[in-house]
């Protein structure tokens, strides 16, 4: 438009600038920069995954917000439930809030109890169970390998 500041008060000018904020202003607007999602909207009593071993009650959080790259949930396994043994091909982090479980990875077990993680690296083989008297409940994250399109 070759407007100069001394420009600026010029009737044309006001006009291609009056016409530029009427277009900008009907873009769609960007999606939000975040989301909040309350437990209690997205939570459900289901089999745990990877073989439905017994009864959980899984918050599946990251569902629930659009357009992600990545997982995050809470599940709580009932007395003697279990994430079955299953192969991962991305790196996976179980967190343990409350109860008692044991971690298999590649064979190999480990207890795990409140406020230990697991770091389970792409391509082993994990699973959990529960164990002891009271539910294990536990934070699952993990990378997706593309975008969601929700």
């Amino acid at each position: 438009m070759g407007h100069t500041p001394e420009s600026y008060s010029e009737p044309l000018f006001l006009a291609h600038l009056a016409a530029g904020l009427r277009w900008a202003a009907s873009l769609p607007r960007p999606a939000a920069r975040g989301v909040v999602i309350d437990e209690q909207e997205v939570v459900r009593q289901e089999p745990p995954p990877h073989g439905a071993i017994g009864m959980s009650t899984a918050y599946r959080i990251s569902d629930a917000a659009p357009r992600r790259t990545m997982e995050f949930r809470k599940r709580v396994l009932h007395p003697g439930a279990a994430i079955g043994v299953h192969p991962i091909s991305h790196d996976e982090v179980y967190y343990v809030l409350s109860g008692e479980g044991e971690l298999e990875s590649d064979g190999q077990k480990q207890r795990l109890g409140p406020g230990m993680a697991a770091y389970l690296y792409a391509d082993a083989e994990v699973g959990i169970r529960q164990v002891g008297s009271e539910p294990l409940e536990l934070i699952i994250s993990y990378p997706l390998p593309t975008r969601t399109q929700d």
